[in-house]
């Protein structure tokens, strides 16, 4: 087994990124990443009738955004020997969760409430993560208040919170002790720098979900640039 460079939270031009997916592989890849998820938006109804529709992947065509994360992830493997995770961010803007569902393979309702929405994910063999679960240093925001809210009841519904979030540390949920993971939230390519997740686990999606899921070999990594292959010593990352 070996430490492997993450990124589960990354979004395309199927919602609100800049990249469209095979860019977002090229990306990642040619940096040297050795798993990442694509992780675009699903709306709540409320936010689609506030006008917001242009910027999630619409539920008729869900099942075309995931063949072409499958081919992509049949690309990436081949080209870079990277994992790709097809995955959605179910963001609720209306209520004020956003969960991220990684090896997703069929719709789900982002107005779901949270516990059907992670008995969903499960359901689907797929792992629930809390999205930047606290106030954003950068802009203030708290796009997932409710989850932060109701923190105690569902600390451990959840596989995994976000401990970090591009710039953002969140030390509240270091001190609660969660299960956590490291993300960029990608939108542009300066995301790319940002945190990042390094797992201990072997290369391949259940061990990957595994190793999320118990959280006894993560750590946190914040990326600045260069190639991460040439951050390697001869015994390893």
């Amino acid at each position: 087994m070996d430490w492997l460079y993450c990124d589960f939270h990354i979004h395309t031009t199927w919602s609100d990124g800049a990249l469209s997916i095979s860019e977002i592989v090229e990306l990642f890849g040619s940096t040297g990443f050795d798993v990442i998820a694509i992780t675009d938006h699903v709306l709540d109804s409320g936010s689609l009738q506030d006008g917001r529709s242009h910027s999630a992947v619409p539920e008729d065509q869900f099942s075309q955004y995931l063949q072409e994360l499958w081919s992509a992830a049949r690309h990436a493997w081949e080209r870079w020997n990277m994992l790709v995770i097809p995955g959605v961010e179910l963001t609720n803007n209306t209520s004020k969760y956003h969960i991220l569902a990684l090896d997703v393979k069929e719709y789900i309702n982002p107005d779901l409430g949270v516990e059907e929405i992670i008995e969903a994910i499960r359901f689907q063999g797929g792992v629930s993560v809390a999205c930047h679960p606290y106030i954003r240093n950068h802009s203030g925001e708290a796009p997932s208040e409710y989850l932060w809210t109701h923190h105690e009841r569902l600390a451990s519904l959840f596989d995994a919170w976000e401990v970090a979030n591009r710039d953002d540390l969140f030390n509240v949920v270091g001190l609660k002790k969660f299960n956590y993971i490291a993300n960029s939230d990608f939108h542009e390519e300066k995301h790319l720098r940002s945190w990042k997740t390094l797992l201990r686990c072997r290369a391949n999606i259940e061990a990957v979900k595994q190793a999320i899921r118990s959280n006894e070999a993560v750590s946190l990594f914040l990326y600045r640039g260069g190639p991460l292959k040439a951050l390697q010593s001869p015994e390893g990352r």
